[in-house]
């Protein structure tokens, strides 16, 4: 069975191409969950409702999802609650973009 953690570090492959950071250190991975029978859901975000790179990585993140062993079934979800910031950046990300 897949754990988050697994989930997790798959996810690290999906970049936002504008920033080449990818979407867990960015702070745009919510939720993940799984649940019986190797189904996952992930709630996530963009910077901002008119990033242009946004389908692409939806997209992206589902491909990745669903070619992990033991997911029979993987759902992204694009959420915009809580409203994404840069506090929610893993912090050595932040430091390098802002110092």
């Amino acid at each position: 069975m897949v754990t988050v953690e697994q989930v997790r570090d798959a996810l690290r492959a999906v970049k936002d191409p504008e920033l080449n950071i990818n979407v867990v250190d960015l702070g745009l991975v919510y939720e993940i969950e799984i649940g019986d029978g190797g189904t996952v859901h992930v709630e996530m975000t963009l910077t901002s409702p008119g990033c242009p790179a946004g389908p692409e990585m939806l997209t992206e993140a589902q491909g990745v999802l669903a070619g992990l062993d033991g997911v029979s079934k993987a759902d992204v979800e694009l959420v915009w609650e809580p409203y994404w910031t840069p506090e929610k950046m893993d912090p050595r990300v932040r430091s390098l973009l802002w110092g």
